[in-house]
């Protein structure tokens, strides 16, 4: 691995894990470049644009490895519904070992608070739930629900878990997170 690889990969590291914690607005661009070991020219080398072309790197980065995990329990269950409650059970799992640490909703930092900066912003949110929806509502559809009935659903599940996870986070607590993965065959029937 190159050493800019490293440092990009440095910066990214560090801008997901203080926007996650921080928020996107208490977030500098001086604090990252301190908090990876990145020279200044590293993060304008690699994200030219600034704070925005960051944050839209994140958010796209994040999506996919949710994406990806999601799909990996969608594909390999007997069932989607508990293709659903293994995936938010992981997350349980995940912040009880991390001590709640990292544990924030994507709805939290991105949806919310980087959806008035611009309209680019606010597509790619747009974009990251209803990829997640689409993983969810792709494996309804292949066991044989209806587009517009699969489609609804996944939504539902998609805003559970990201209400438990706030929960969660904010009680310190994983039984929000349970709580959803018990609810989701009924959901899903």
């Amino acid at each position: 691995m190159s050493n800019k690889h490293n440092a990009r990969e440095a910066i990214l590291d560090t801008a997901s894990r203080l926007f996650f914690t921080q928020g996107y607005h208490a977030t500098g661009l001086n604090q990252i470049i301190k908090d990876s070991d990145s020279p200044k020219g590293s993060l304008y080398y690699y994200f030219p644009h600034g704070k925005e072309e960051l944050v839209l790197t994140c958010i796209n980065r994040t999506s996919e490895m949710v994406s990806q995990n999601l799909r990996l329990h969608v594909e390999s269950e007997d069932s989607p519904a508990r293709a659903v409650q293994n995936f938010i059970l992981s997350m349980a799992k995940e912040a009880e070992e991390s001590s709640f640490e990292g544990l924030v909703p994507f709805s939290f930092w991105v949806a919310v608070e980087t959806s008035c900066v611009s309209n680019e912003l606010r597509s790619a949110c747009q974009c990251v739930f209803k990829d997640w929806q689409d993983v969810i509502a792709q494996r309804l559809i292949k066991e044989g629900m209806q587009e517009e009935c699969a489609d609804s659903k996944a939504s539902v599940v998609v805003s559970l878990f990201e209400g438990a996870l706030l929960l969660a986070l904010t009680c310190r607590n994983v039984q929000p997170l349970v709580a959803a993965a018990e609810s989701i065959p009924a959901i899903l029937a």
